[in-house]
């Protein structure tokens, strides 16, 4: 079984690890995206304009993003060290937030917060290995 993840930018690519999170059984406990309103992330998760409009059931409370009933707990802080991922249950977080773009930089915000990492972002000094392609 997967760990529980948080997505700490909920742009194109934020959003396409949410929709394969939930079509792998995935749990998505928790999303950063300081510039996104919620009421938008819901519009955005729900009508993608490349990908088609998502087949499940995607709503807001006001504080909670709900998937498929999945309650995600929502940040909108720029500062990712002011993220308690650990409280909001995440194991693992994929970053995909463009500002911090240095080994040095990233891994800085994250200390304790979660067991482990993904970064999908560019890196001006990070290894880079492609999969899939």
């Amino acid at each position: 079984m997967a760990g529980k993840i948080g997505i700490n930018g909920f742009g194109r690519i934020g959003r396409l690890v949410l929709r394969a999170a939930v079509d792998k059984g995935a749990t998505v406990v928790a999303i950063n995206d300081p510039f996104i309103p919620l009421d938008y992330m819901v519009y955005m998760f729900k009508y993608d304009s490349t990908h088609g409009q998502f087949k499940g059931e995607v709503k807001e409370d006001g504080k909670f993003l709900y998937v498929n009933g999945n309650k995600i707990t929502v940040f909108n802080e720029r500062d990712p060290a002011n993220i308690n991922w650990a409280g909001a249950g995440a194991e693992y977080v994929v970053r995909i937030y463009w500002v911090f773009t240095t080994t040095a930089t990233a891994s800085a915000q994250y200390q304790g917060r979660s067991q482990g990492s993904y970064h999908l972002c560019s890196s001006a000094d990070a290894s880079h290995v492609v999969y899939g392609c």
